[in-house]
């Protein structure tokens, strides 16, 4: 698989601020996925290239992302950000916002099997 190309200054200065400004269901997520809970190491808005993802667990090429309701107007910005960390060896998982808010459990359940599904 090809290395993804360094971020630059701009993007990884960008990730930083994300983490400061977290949605509820990103610190709900991250609440279970800090510390190796699931025995892998996550980061959050961890910059890949261009791409800033919510977040991601680099020594397993798995990426989470959380959508809101303005994902439903960027569908080809989302497919083109999919696509492109494919074509670098990651699995990209989706949830929505509302998904992790209310239905935590089935959310979590969902994660270990993208973990297995890694190439």
């Amino acid at each position: 698989m090809p290395r993804p190309p360094r971020s630059n200054p701009k993007t990884i200065h960008r990730s930083l601020e994300l983490r400061k400004e977290s949605t509820l269901a990103e610190r709900k997520l991250w609440a279970q996925l800090r510390n190796d809970q699931l025995g892998v190491t996550f980061r959050r808005q961890h910059a890949i290239g261009r791409y800033i993802t919510d977040f991601c667990a680099p020594g397993k090429k798995l990426v989470i992302e959380l959508d809101g309701s303005q994902h439903l107007k960027q569908e080809k910005h989302d497919r083109e950000r999919t696509a492109y960390l494919r074509s670098l060896g990651y699995n990209v998982i989706r949830f929505w916002n509302n998904d992790v808010t209310k239905n935590m459990e089935a959310v979590i359940l969902v994660i270990p099997h993208a973990l297995e599904d890694d190439s």
